[in-house]
């Protein structure tokens, strides 16, 4: 595998550089690919924890860009159809591969190939399970179900029901009566990347902004599956950590998520949530989050979460211009 360079952005569905992370990819078989790429040591909003370990939801994001670009470069899917996303998983094995140290990590994805409900030319049906190693250490499992089509069928399929919306995506983001929760209580550095809210009858709510470079990297029609699982996650983090007890919290062990519809950027979603807490401070803690939109459930969210075991510290490192030689890196 090369980590030299990403791919081209169009090939992943980016609109900037910067958040394109695969950078290769290898046929092995008929239905097995290599996947590259590179996680960034820091970024604006998938960084690492207080702990050094990489953000979980970059797997999420990274089998998403590999099934976009093995789809284009090599299962001839055209560039113009619209990929929907149906389900996704993660599941984390070995949380200390996942600590980023003095340089971007090199992940690596064995990724298993699979038609599902696939009826070209028209629509395409596909499924990838990926084994996720860094630095050829096995960390995690993760998978992504999509299909594509093209855009007569993507909008019969996206406004069946409705008369279809020509409005602008600026002008269509509901209004809410949420209140914002400040970063921290999110897990989050920044104000902006909050993206949970609470109205005055105390119901969590995903707050839409469409300026957010990350999120929203690129206008659409509807909410990207990757901002209601932000939304839950940020969700899952508060309650979590109301309740640990353990110096460094909790992390993410496992994920998964099933969008049964889409969700619009017009009208408010609510997250409901069911949480079960642990038996004891070591038990995982299993939570289910439901993205409601009026009263149609639009994802399911399942995860859990395990306490933070603060790592061992390092030892320190002495420096001597006998090791390091008396030159400047350049």
């Amino acid at each position: 595998m090369k980590f030299l360079q990403p791919v081209s952005r169009q090939l992943v569905h980016r609109a900037a550089v910067a958040e394109v992370f695969i950078t290769d990819a290898l046929q092995v078989s008929e239905d097995r690919f290599l996947v590259g790429a590179q996680w960034p040591r820091d970024h604006a909003l998938y960084y690492p924890d207080a702990q050094g370990m990489s953000d979980p939801l970059l797997l999420t994001e990274t089998a998403r860009q590999a099934l976009v670009y093995l789809a284009h470069e090599y299962c001839r899917i055209p560039l113009g159809h619209r990929f929907v996303g149906s389900d996704t998983y993660f599941e984390i094995t070995d949380h200390e591969a996942l600590v980023v140290g003095g340089t971007p990590l090199h992940v690596t994805l064995d990724v298993q190939w699979s038609w599902v409900a696939n009826r070209p030319p028209r629509r395409f049906g596909m499924q990838v399970d990926a084994v996720v190693s860094v630095a050829g250490r096995e960390c995690a499992r993760a998978g992504l179900s999509v299909y594509a089509v093209d855009e007569n069928l993507y909008r019969r399929l996206r406004w069946r029901g409705t008369e279809e919306q020509g409005r602008d995506g600026a002008a269509r983001v509901g209004r809410s009566a949420a209140t914002r929760l400040p970063a921290a209580d999110v897990g989050r550095l920044r104000a902006k990347d909050s993206v949970l809210g609470r109205t005055e009858a105390g119901e969590w709510q995903l707050l839409v902004d469409l300026h957010h470079a990350v999120l929203f990297d690129h206008p659409g029609d509807h909410i990207p599956l990757m901002v209601t699982l932000e939304g839950a996650r940020q969700l899952g983090h508060h309650l979590v950590h109301r309740r640990q007890d353990t110096p460094a919290g909790a992390v993410l062990r496992a994920v998964r998520v099933d969008c049964p519809a889409f969700a619009d950027l017009d009208e408010p979603v609510r997250l409901c949530t069911e949480l079960q807490p642990p038996a004891t401070a070591s038990d995982v803690t299993k939570m289910c989050i439901r993205a409601v939109q009026r009263e149609d459930t639009v994802a399911t969210v399942t995860m859990e979460w395990l306490p933070h075991l603060l790592p061992a510290a390092p030892e320190e490192v002495a420096f001597s211009r006998d090791r390091v030689g008396s030159g400047a890196a350049v």
